[in-house]
C-alpha cells in the first residue's frame, strides 16, 4: 500500500533539489564568460568593433565578456570554431562573407546556412580602394593602364582568399581584363602597415578612422568606393558603379553569429541586447564618424539577408569562375 505521507514528503524534497539545481544553472549560466569569436587578427575594424560592443554587453549582461581572434582562411577557421562551439556561450562577430561568399570559393567544415544562426547586424561598411606608396598613379583609370602595361606588376591585399575584397577584385580583373595579383591576409589590421611599408601596391578595405586620417594625411590614395552612392564624406571619390564596374561595387555587413544549436530564445535575447548597445552614443558614433551605417534590426530580418547574399554571391562566384587559390 503507498504510504502518501512518505510520498508527498519525496515529492517535496525533489521539488526542493529541482529549484535548487535551477538556481545554480542560472548562476553557472550568468558566472560563465560569453566569448565573442573574432575570426580575424587583433586590431582593424571588425576586433576593435567587437572589444568596444564587448565592454557594454558584459555589464547589459551581468556576465564576463571575452574577444578571442581566431585569424586565417577569409575568416572560415574563426567561424568555423563558433558552428562548432555546440553552447550558448559563444558568439562570432564578423563580416558576412565567411557564411555568404567564402564557402563557394572554398571548402568548408561547417555548412554556412545550418551550423551558423543570424543573430544581430550592426552595420554595413563602405570599401575603399586605395593606393599605398608604391602606387605611382593618380586614379582609378591610371591603376588599369599601368596593369595592362605591366601584367602582374600591380598587387593589391584582401582580407583574404574567399573574401569580400577577393571577389571584388576578381570582378574588375575580369572585367578589365588586367591581372592585379591578389596578396590575400588574416584580416585587414596588418594590411595598412604592410600597405605604408610598401609590401603590396594596392588594397580593398573597410572604412574606419585609421585610414581615414591616412588618405587625409596623403599617405593613401583613395581611388573608389564600393557603396550605393558617393560618401558624404568622401565626394571627390566615385564608386565602382561610377566608374562602370557595378559587380564589383560591394559593402561588408558586420554581425553577429551563434552556433546553430543555440536556441530561439537565446538568438531573440542577444538580438535585444546587440540592438540595445549598438544604439549607444559610444558604439554608434565612432563607427557613423568614419563612415560606416548601422544597420540594427530582428534576427529574421538578418537571417533572409544572409540567405539572399549566399544566393546571389554563389551566381557570381560561379559566373566569374573564382576558385581558392
Amino acid at each position: 500500500m503507498l504510504d502518501f505521507k512518505r510520498f508527498a514528503g519525496l515529492c517535496a524534497f525533489s521539488a526542493i533539489c529541482a529549484a535548487s539545481f535551477a538556481v545554480h544553472a542560472q548562476t553557472d549560466a550568468k558566472s560563465q564568460a560569453l566569448t565573442i569569436v573574432v575570426p580575424y587578427g587583433a586590431g582593424g575594424i571588425v576586433d576593435n568593433t567587437a572589444r568596444a560592443f564587448a565592454q557594454k554587453l558584459a555589464a547589459e549582461l551581468g556576465r564576463p565578456v571575452v574577444v578571442e581572434n581566431r585569424g586565417g582562411a577569409g575568416g572560415m577557421i574563426g567561424m568555423n570554431a563558433v558552428a562548432r562551439a555546440h553552447d550558448e556561450s559563444t558568439l562570432g562577430f564578423t563580416a558576412v562573407s565567411p557564411v555568404t561568399l567564402s564557402p563557394h570559393v572554398m571548402k568548408t567544415l561547417y555548412d554556412p546556412l545550418k551550423d551558423l544562426a543570424p543573430v544581430a547586424a550592426v552595420m554595413y561598411s563602405p570599401v575603399y580602394l586605395v593606393g599605398g606608396p608604391k602606387f605611382t598613379g593618380k586614379d582609378f583609370k591610371d591603376m588599369l593602364v599601368q596593369a595592362k602595361a605591366d601584367p602582374d606588376g600591380l598587387s593589391l591585399a584582401t582580407a583574404g582568399v574567399g573574401s569580400l575584397g577577393h571577389l571584388m577584385l576578381e570582378q574588375i580583373n575580369g572585367q578589365a581584363k588586367v591581372r592585379i595579383t591578389h596578396v590575400p591576409y588574416k584580416g585587414m589590421a596588418q594590411m595598412v602597415p604592410d600597405a605604408l611599408g610598401g609590401q603590396f601596391t594596392l588594397m580593398l578595405v573597410n572604412a574606419s578612422a585609421p585610414v581615414n586620417t591616412l588618405i587625409d594625411e596623403g599617405k593613401l590614395k583613395l581611388l573608389a568606393v564600393g557603396s550605393p552612392a558617393r560618401l558624404p564624406g568622401r565626394p571627390d571619390a566615385p564608386t565602382f558603379a561610377e566608374l562602370g564596374y557595378p559587380m564589383a561595387n560591394m559593402t561588408s555587413t558586420f554581425g553577429f553569429f551563434a552556433p546553430g544549436t543555440s536556441s530561439t530564445e537565446f538568438r531573440q535575447r542577444m538580438n535585444t541586447v546587440i540592438n540595445k548597445v549598438a544604439a549607444l552614443p559610444d558604439i554608434s558614433k565612432p563607427l557613423t564618424d568614419a563612415l560606416n551605417i548601422m544597420s540594427p534590426g530582428s534576427v529574421e530580418q538578418f537571417a533572409e539577408q544572409v540567405r539572399r547574399e549566399y544566393a546571389d554571391n554563389g551566381k557570381i562566384v560561379k559566373a566569374a569562375n573564382i576558385r581558392s587559390e
